[in-house]
């Protein structure tokens, strides 16, 4: 199956086009548009291409696992006509791993945010469920959804996260295939049977207070990425760049120019 094209969202650097450009694949249920301030930031040297990755956002629908995601990438790097660097949060993060692994000529430098390549015994299928069940008639504001969703999700940030996927403009809807993410899930939190290794520059950063990413993953990373290098954002979770946005950026933009 041909990899499908994916909707981008890009923030155009300097004319001179010294830097190569960055790629940002968000995590489950995010959204380029999630990282529109990060990729503002980053402009500052490069282009940054940031992508509503399959079943999200404006991407078309598809089989849900790491090979079609990391295919999909591929197909967004190749038609910039040049190898970039690339940025993944989660299940984004692992989908660029995946491309480096497969397609290790067409990225740089890899930087990978509080993931590791291994499979996890967590599932997501409850927050599925919660915005299944969303009663969304007659809504018009965003509040109102919040606080129907606050019936079965207690979680302001998560549902504060959850609802910037929900289009009012053309609905209500989600803008998430949630079927397919369901189905999906297994292939999302697990590690699929890959060989290959990417001898480039990684940088593994992990969030302080999460268990996403921790030193005993760390041999895990290097028996794909040799060269990886972790740092650790203090005060931040799973969501370390919208919890620590300036220590991220920091981090990102210093290993970029190294």
């Amino acid at each position: 199956m041909p990899a499908i094209t994916l909707s981008q969202v890009v923030q155009d650097g300097p004319e001179d086009g010294v830097q190569p450009p960055l790629l940002i694949a968000h995590g489950l249920f995010g959204s380029a548009r999630n990282w529109g301030a990060i990729s503002k930031r980053l402009s500052a040297e490069r282009s940054v291409v940031a992508v509503d990755m399959r079943n999200h956002g404006d991407s078309p629908r598809g089989d849900h696992d790491y090979r079609n995601m990391a295919e999909d990438l591929a197909a967004t790097v190749e038609r910039s006509g040049t190898a970039m660097d690339v940025l993944g949060h989660s299940m984004g993060g692992k989908a660029a791993m995946m491309l480096a692994l497969t397609r290790p000529d067409l990225v740089n430098r890899l930087i990978v945010a509080d993931i590791a390549p291994v499979a996890y015994d967590h599932s997501h299928t409850a927050h599925i469920e919660a915005m299944r069940s969303l009663d969304l008639s007659g809504i018009e504001r965003r509040s109102e959804a919040d606080a129907r969703l606050a019936q079965t999700l207690p979680d302001a940030g998560l549902r504060a996260f959850f609802l910037q996927s929900l289009d009012l403009r053309d609905g209500p809807r989600w803008k998430l295939d949630l079927d397919r993410l369901e189905a999906g899930m297994p292939a999302s939190v697990g590690w699929p049977d890959v060989e290959g290794r990417f001898d480039g520059p990684a940088l593994f950063l992990a969030g302080g207070a999460s268990t996403y990413l921790t030193a005993g993953h760390h041999d895990a990373v290097r028996s794909y990425f040799p060269n990886a290098t972790f740092q650790t954002l203090d005060g931040a979770g799973h969501w370390l760049h919208a919890e620590q946005p300036r220590p991220f950026v920091d981090a990102v933009a210093r290993f970029l120019s190294d």
